[in-house]
């Protein structure tokens, strides 16, 4: 038949295989010929490869049933037919497949490698199997929650992908004595992750490590040695609530609640606070929140909306020398500063509650508020609402200026002018 013709034996042999055989055929091996009157071997038979390599297949017809011959039948990989010219007729009954520099499988489970007869019916199959060996597993890192139990993590390796199932188990065991133990509890955080739930021994260090194992090999991480006092966490402190300070237009009261894991152990701990505006992505980091559950941010933008988060850092735990492990940040809690005629610095501090301002601009205003105080003997009723009463007046006062330009206010020499303090509130 000439090469440009197709007749209806070969259009026929075009048609996609069924569906379902194809997604079994990795899983229940090689099926017998599809309409029970033809069999046929491939061989080899589920090879695993290097990626790279290549692959010399036959697929042998068994017996000398009517169109089952070596010069009717094709190839198919993955449900899709392959070019006549990378086969070859070796006898009546035996086809020949030739691939070179194979890339990685797929699919996991290995790629469908199909010999069909003329009509399109499967007469066998094989797995492929092409990837790499595992490498060694790397960035293992380990945190508990309530000294009790254990959860780890883990990076494949420097590139990963191995294009095989790779099993990945993480092993332990006591520094100086016991038996091995495997991890069971496995992708509670993550693909790459495994927890141990009970059964930890404290005061005494622990070998930790990943062996990783496929079809072409094996590899094991690094030993990871530590204390389970050492790395203990928490989850995010709960229930934060951000809120305005009255009507100061530049600061913000941030409250949270403890940890539980704080009140169940003898846990002490520090605190950190980061904030955004509403349409940046960049965050603001507050170190010097200390082990307080309320805190100011001062120096804000008047008008403007801002997402805050917490994390908690247990320390002073008993029989450990080092500090515990951040946890991760509290979801996101949004408030938005009074809106203001004048723009503020927009700097940012955290004013803790009960204790000294830390921005240079609130410093000196309360430098001059306790000025005035101490002027008008007032001091036997200094507290931070009687502050916050005076920051409303004095925004409130400066507000009135901008609209009465010559009123609440006395010209200087140099063309200022100097604002006149209440002499009482």
């Amino acid at each position: 038949m000439p090469a440009g013709r197709r007749g209806p034996a070969a259009q026929s042999a075009r048609r996609p295989p069924p569906l379902l055989p194809l997604l079994l055929l990795c899983v229940l091996g090689a099926p017998q010929a599809g309409s029970g009157a033809h069999t046929a071997v491939i061989s080899p038979q589920d090879p695993t490869l290097l990626i790279g390599s290549s692959l010399l297949a036959t697929c042998s017809v068994h017996g000398d049933p009517p169109g089952a011959t070596a010069e009717g039948l094709y190839w198919t990989l993955n449900g899709r037919r392959l070019p006549p010219e990378l086969s070859r007729v070796l006898n009546a009954s035996t086809l020949a497949l030739a691939l070179a520099n194979l890339n990685g499988s797929r699919q996991q489970s290995g790629d469908n490698l199909v010999c069909h007869a003329r009509d399109g019916s499967i007469l066998a199959g094989s797995c492929l199997y092409v990837g790499l060996p595992p490498e060694k597993p790397v960035n293992i890192s380990c945190w508990s929650k309530n000294m009790k139990d254990l959860t780890c993590r883990w990076t494949p390796g420097a590139h990963g992908e191995t294009f095989l199932h790779t099993n990945y188990s993480l092993k332990y065991k006591l520094r100086w004595y016991g038996q091995d133990n495997t991890c069971e509890e496995y992708h509670t955080v993550g693909p790459h992750s495994c927890h141990i739930p009970k059964d930890l021994a404290l005061f005494t260090p622990y070998e930790i490590w990943v062996e990783a194992t496929n079809r072409l090999g094996s590899a094991r991480s690094d030993v990871l040695t530590l204390d389970i006092l050492d790395v203990v966490t928490t989850d995010p402190p709960p229930d934060v609530h951000v809120s305005r300070v009255g009507g100061l237009e530049d600061q913000l009261s941030v409250r949270w609640v403890s940890p539980p894991a704080l009140k169940d152990f003898l846990f002490q701990a520090k605190y950190q606070i980061r904030y955004r505006v509403e349409d940046s992505v960049d965050w603001k980091v507050v170190d010097d929140v200390s082990n307080q559950t309320s805190c100011r941010l001062a120096g804000l933008k008047p008008g403007t909306v801002y997402f805050v988060q917490v994390r908690c850092n247990p320390f002073g735990i008993y029989g450990s020398k080092k500090a515990g492990i951040w946890s991760e940040w509290s979801h996101p809690t949004a408030a938005s500063t009074p809106r203001s005629e004048r723009s503020g610095p927009g700097g940012g501090a955290c004013e803790p509650r009960g204790g000294e301002p830390s921005s240079g601009p609130v410093r000196r205003e309360l430098k001059q508020f306790l000025g005035w105080l101490k002027k008008h003997a007032y001091c036997s009723n200094l507290s931070f609402r009687l502050y916050d009463q005076w920051r409303a007046w004095m925004q409130k006062s400066h507000k009135t200026r901008n609209q009465h330009r010559t009123r609440g206010s006395c010209p200087r020499a140099d063309g200022a002018r100097r604002e006149v303090l209440p002499d009482k509130l």
